[in-house]
C-alpha cells in the first residue's frame, strides 16, 4: 500500500483540476483507471461514461463553482466535501467517496443535499 501521504497529494491534484479548475478529462486522465466502477445510478462505469456527464456540468458551466470545504484520506478511501454553486439553482452539499487501487481511483459513490433556504437550527452545512 503505498503511503498516505502520495494517496494525499495525487488525491489533491485531481481535486483542484476536477473541482475548482474543471478540467474533467485531464483529470480523470491524471488518476481514474480504466476499471472504474460508478455508484451513481445515472453514469456508467468506465472513465468515459463520467466525462460524457460531467464535463458539461463543469467544463460547459463558466458560472459553475465547485468549493472544495475538506479532504479526507483514510488507507485507500478518499472524500471530497465540496459546496456546488450554479446559478439559479440552489446550493448543493456534495460527498464524493473514491476507492483507490495500485494508486489509481477505481470506484467512487456520491451522495449530494440541497442547501435549504430554512434549516431548523443555525449549523452550518460547510
Amino acid at each position: 500500500m503505498r503511503p498516505m501521504s502520495e494517496v494525499r497529494a495525487d488525491f489533491e491534484a485531481f481535486c483542484d483540476l476536477f473541482y475548482t479548475r474543471k478540467r474533467v478529462a485531464e483529470a480523470f486522465a491524471l488518476l481514474v483507471s480504466d476499471d472504474y466502477i460508478q455508484h451513481n445510478p445515472t453514469i456508467g462505469d468506465g472513465p468515459q461514461p463520467a466525462i460524457d456527464m460531467l464535463t458539461p456540468k463543469f467544463d460547459g458551466s463558466p458560472d459553475a463553482r465547485f468549493e472544495i470545504q475538506r479532504i479526507l484520506v483514510d488507507g485507500d478511501f478518499a472524500m471530497v466535501h465540496v459546496k456546488a454553486s450554479r446559478p439559479g439553482a440552489p446550493d448543493a452539499a456534495v460527498a464524493d467517496i473514491y476507492r483507490f487501487e495500485n494508486g489509481r481511483i477505481v470506484e467512487h459513490w456520491d451522495v449530494l443535499q440541497p442547501v435549504p433556504a430554512h434549516a431548523v437550527h443555525d449549523h452550518p452545512m460547510f
